[in-house]
Parts: C-alpha cells; sequence; structure tokens
C-alpha cells in the first residue's frame, strides 16, 4: 500500500448508505492536503463520484452549522457541511444552476459519454441542474483524478464559451468514493438514477 501527498480531489465522499471501507494492501491512499479525509484508489476500481458548480452550496453553510453547532469558525473540521447537508443543499438546486440549460447540460452529457470507453466504463450518470454524478469502472491504466480534470476542463471551457461568460465554473473539490461490491454498486446507481426525483425534477432527461 502506498501513499501520496496533495490530490485535487480533497472533499467528503458523497452518501451512499452501506458503503465500505477498502481493506490494507489492495489501494493507493493518497492524502487530501487540508481535508482530514484520505482518498482510496486502485487500478481499474468502479467509482461513485460527484462534482458541482462552484457555487452550488453557499459558504453561508458553514456559518450556519458552526452557529447551531455552537462552534468558533476557526475550527474548519468541525464546522465543515457533512454529507447529508452537502447533499440537500445540492438537490435544493442552489446557486446559479447553468446545468438548468439544455445545452450546457448536453455539453457535460456528450463529454461524459465521449470518456465511455477511452477511460472507464460507464455504468450511471446524471447531470443535475447544480452537479454531476457518475458510476464507471475505471479501465486498466488510467488516472482518476487526470480524467476528472479532463473531464471538468473540457466542460468548463465549453459551456463558459457558450454563456459568454468567463471565470470559475466548477467546485474545485469533487468527492469520490471506491466501490466494494455488487451490493454497494446497486445502492450507488440507484443513488444516481433517482436523483432528479428526489430534487423534484419532473420529466428531467439528463440521466442514464
Amino acid at each position: 500500500m502506498k501513499k501520496e501527498e496533495g490530490n485535487r480531489s480533497a472533499g467528503v465522499s458523497p452518501a451512499v448508505p452501506g458503503a465500505s471501507r477498502p481493506r490494507a494492501g489492495e489501494v493507493t491512499i493518497r492524502e487530501r492536503g487540508h481535508r482530514p479525509l484520505p482518498h482510496w484508489e486502485t487500478d481499474g476500481g468502479t467509482y461513485f463520484v460527484t462534482f458541482r458548480l462552484f457555487d452550488s452550496v453557499p459558504d453561508s453553510l458553514r456559518h450556519e452549522i458552526a452557529e447551531r453547532k455552537k462552534l468558533p469558525l476557526k475550527l474548519p473540521r468541525d464546522a465543515r457541511p457533512s454529507i447529508k447537508e452537502v447533499e440537500a443543499y445540492l438537490d435544493k438546486c442552489t446557486g446559479a444552476c447553468y446545468l438548468r440549460q439544455p445545452g450546457i447540460a448536453e455539453i457535460v452529457a456528450n463529454a461524459i459519454e465521449h470518456l465511455n470507453g477511452r477511460d472507464y466504463r460507464l455504468i450511471a450518470w446524471v447531470v443535475m441542474p447544480n452537479h454531476v454524478h457518475l458510476v464507471f469502472k475505471m479501465l486498466p491504466d488510467r488516472s482518476l483524478s487526470k480524467t476528472l480534470h479532463s473531464l471538468k476542463s473540457y466542460t468548463a471551457k465549453e459551456s463558459n464559451r457558450i454563456m459568454g461568460r468567463t471565470g470559475t465554473f466548477w467546485q474545485r473539490e469533487y468527492y469520490d468514493r471506491l466501490i466494494r461490491d455488487d451490493a454497494e454498486l446497486e445502492r450507488a446507481v440507484h443513488y444516481v438514477r433517482a436523483n432528479p426525483q428526489m430534487a423534484g425534477l419532473v420529466e428531467w432527461k439528463w440521466v442514464g
């Protein structure tokens, strides 16, 4: 087992009930820098991934959590939003929600499909108004971090070009979980496909 430092994928893993912890000796562990949680990665692994628009979760959320827990803001680890709190905000479709625009959602959906068979085997996906969920199995010798960087970079540039805007498009962090067994995979796929309904989106087409 190998440990590496410095990873752009810092963050809290998305909520997949019943997810299991990888066993030692089977994965590479990359530390998440200023974040307390490690990143588990293995060659050819199957992942549940979430990335979101830069304004999808307001900065005020951390202040709300600190106030509710009566914590000083100088304790970022304790005041960090929990998995459920982040997911709840995402499903409220807060922020600019650029992905609600069909042309922008199509750019992201097409890019996801384009990498299918090249970097990963796509199992399930959904483009929500302010975030994206993916379930896929990485192909051998492909890097999770490089694949997501490529996907986010291309879609950000194309989306900004279409909208005539500049600046940050995606949140720098992405959330990922290494899926360990068939039961966990089934739960992740169900979560992804049901996300539009859970968020109250009617006849949402950007899911597969």
